[in-house]
């Protein structure tokens, strides 16, 4: 089995790389974000549960939460693995998990602040598509407009600058507890998430590869 997490602060890559690796291994790419979506969307009693918090505004439980990844670990698809993109953050959320299944490999993505926070201040936002786009790696083809309804792009709240340094700030304290239980267990593998998707892919495939124990990926 290859069960896999990724930690990363915001805009260091892990979504797509999680894409990319879920693909080749054959396992699930599982975020906490769209566990909860598609359990509200089909309308399960834990999505239920979940909808009346994320209606309230308030956080969906870190037990609810468990709930529904206990499901989604259960299904067929996971029987071989699974890669879990930014989950658990914090180290009760670790524990929690050590109690619903076996983690091999903990990958973390490391960038400077300084990077990520280019990186996210030049993320733009299609309000009618959902697109989205960067104006240094991905720009629109036409300056401020969608690619595909013309539509103004719009820059997040949380994508501006300062509330960027506040995110990355909130992961740093949340995360170094993590890491370090992740590190005393010789599970994590940090990586250099900066340059080419191709180049971040390679170091990724090596530190899975690495900490599976000498599985052949």
């Amino acid at each position: 089995m290859r069960r896999i997490v990724f930690l990363g602060p915001p805009g260091v890559g892990k979504g797509t790389q999680a894409a990319r690796l879920s693909r080749e291994l054959g396992v699930p790419h599982l975020s906490t974000g769209d566990l909860l979506r598609s359990a509200v969307a089909a309308r399960t009693p834990l999505g239920r549960e979940a909808d009346g918090h994320m209606r309230a505004g308030r956080l969906v439980p870190d037990d609810l939460v468990l709930r529904i990844l206990k499901d989604r670990l259960g299904a067929p698809d996971a029987q071989a693995g699974f890669l879990l993109d930014g989950f658990p953050r914090n180290l009760a959320q670790a524990e929690a998990l050590a109690r619903l299944t076996v983690v091999d490999v903990v990958v973390s993505f490391d960038l400077p602040s300084a990077t990520l926070i280019e990186r996210l201040s030049s993320r733009r936002w299609c309000p009618k598509c959902q697109s989205t786009y960067n104006l240094v790696s991905q720009p629109p083809r036409a300056a401020g407009r969608c690619d595909k309804d013309g539509a103004e792009l719009v820059q997040r709240p949380d994508d501006r600058p300062e509330a960027v340094a506040t995110r990355l700030k909130v992961y740093a304290e949340q995360t170094a507890p993590l890491l370090d239980h992740y590190r005393g267990a010789g599970r994590l593998r940090p990586i250099d998430a900066s340059g080419s998707p191709d180049e971040v892919a390679a170091r990724v495939r090596a530190a899975v590869a690495e900490g599976s124990r000498g599985q052949v990926l």
